[in-house]
């Protein structure tokens, strides 16, 4: 499981959460300022962050607002307590999570922060895998490139040969290469595959 980073320069506050969050097995980070966390922070940092709003020195929203302009994706959840729900709703517009507001319950916190932090498991795991068929794709010649994209459109060898102006047998051993390369067996794996890829 990834990493919950508790934002907030009230210690009191980020001990209570961080106990909280430790008692239902969830990591944690704890960081007292917008500053510290943003000089801590590396675009592999995974998990999810509990932001408060309103802190000394920088805000949440400019944290915020801060990680999103250096490409951080990572799931963030606001805490609100001072009446800041327009400024919650124009985080959630920006990309934002959630927001839960001072008061809260203690169950419902923890849910969603256990959600968000599968969310970037997942989103992780997803662009790993897209970062891998790039890899292979790359590895990949003109020509395999070229029977690649017409075996996925579904060609026969023999159509494809007489496209391309080359013989059957060398159809069928770029072929054999790109399903190699591609670590496929079929031209519907290869299929799913790429169209599992933007």
């Amino acid at each position: 499981m990834t990493t919950l980073h508790i934002i907030d320069d009230d210690e009191a506050i980020r001990d209570a959460l961080g106990w909280l969050f430790q008692s239902r097995s969830v990591p944690v980070a704890g960081w007292p300022s917008a500053e510290s966390f943003l000089e801590g922070w590396r675009p592999d940092t995974a998990g999810c962050l509990l932001l408060d709003i309103r802190m000394a020195g920088m805000s949440g929203l400019e944290l915020f607002d801060r990680l999103l302009a250096r490409g951080c994706r990572m799931p963030v959840i606001f805490l609100t307590g001072h009446g800041d729900v327009p400024i919650a709703v124009s985080a959630l517009k920006k990309g934002a999570r959630d927001f839960v507001e001072k008061p809260f319950n203690d169950n419902e916190l923890v849910d969603r922060v256990i959600e968000a932090l599968a969310f970037d498991a997942e989103q992780r795991e997803r662009e790993a895998g897209q970062a891998g068929v790039a890899a292979r794709l790359a590895t990949l010649t003109q020509r395999e490139r070229q029977v690649m994209e017409l075996v996925v459109a579904g060609r026969l060898n023999k159509v494809i040969a007489d496209e391309l102006g080359i013989s059957m047998r060398t159809v069928e051993v770029h072929r054999s290469h790109v399903f190699e390369k591609m670590r496929v067996k079929t031209a519907v794996e290869l299929t799913r595959l790429l169209a599992a890829t933007p």
